[in-house]
């Protein structure tokens, strides 16, 4: 399992209208199961944080995104930094607290929280064009093995679907992590094809044919 989220992780390039940037030296990456941020620098970690993630219910996104906006005191509650990412299905950003006491745990709405003196420091550490790399379950939550993905439906998971389907020459819209018209007539003929219960929904056994779950 460990190499097909290498893979999916190396395939999963979010898509962003935004212009393209300069190459940043410093890369970070974050590790959902472990609730930490790390600054790499020439493939070295040079600063290792402790941060919040999302619930269960709004799990935060899992792939290879791209810092796009850099904005100080961005809302209330968002402490005095905020760095947006290309995140295709949502607003996600990287960003301080007023509850500090929640860093550790699985506590937002899906972006990544950290103690604000931390994000502070972060923040003068890296440029727009960072790339950041958000590992974790497929879900974006250790205590989901899995969703049913119907019309509608965001995230990861739907980004990974639609690869596959992409890649099986069924999908040809934008693989975005969002579930839309497109990407349901996508799953029902592959689901005709295929023998599968036609149900314009993926549930388990589409993820297990797709090979996306084992």
């Amino acid at each position: 399992m460990k190499w097909l989220i290498s893979v999916i992780l190396g395939g999963m390039i979010a898509i962003s209208a935004s212009p393209t940037f300069a190459h940043a030296d410093k890369e970070i990456y974050i590790n959902l199961w472990k609730r930490t941020l790390e600054l790499q620098e020439d493939g070295k970690v040079i600063k290792t944080y402790r941060i919040g993630v999302g619930t269960r219910d709004t799990p935060s996104p899992m792939g290879v995104f791209k810092i796009v906006d850099k904005r100080r005191n961005w809302f209330d509650g968002f402490g005095p930094r905020w760095m947006e990412l290309n995140v295709g299905w949502g607003t996600f950003g990287i960003h301080g607290t007023n509850k500090p006491y929640s860093i550790g745990g699985f506590v937002s709405e899906g972006c990544i929280r950290m103690y604000d003196k931390q994000v502070e420091e972060l923040y003068d550490l890296v440029d727009i064009g960072t790339k950041v790399t958000i590992d974790g379950p497929l879900t974006g939550h250790p205590g989901v093995t899995y969703r049913i993905l119907v019309k509608g439906s965001r995230g990861a998971l739907v980004q990974i679907v639609q690869n596959r389907l992409q890649a099986a020459g069924y999908y040809n819209g934008e693989c975005n992590g969002q579930f839309d018209r497109l990407t349901e007539i996508a799953v029902t003929q592959y689901q005709k094809d295929h023998g599968l219960k036609v149900t314009a929904q993926i549930h388990y056994e589409d993820l297990i044919h797709l090979g996306i779950e084992e």
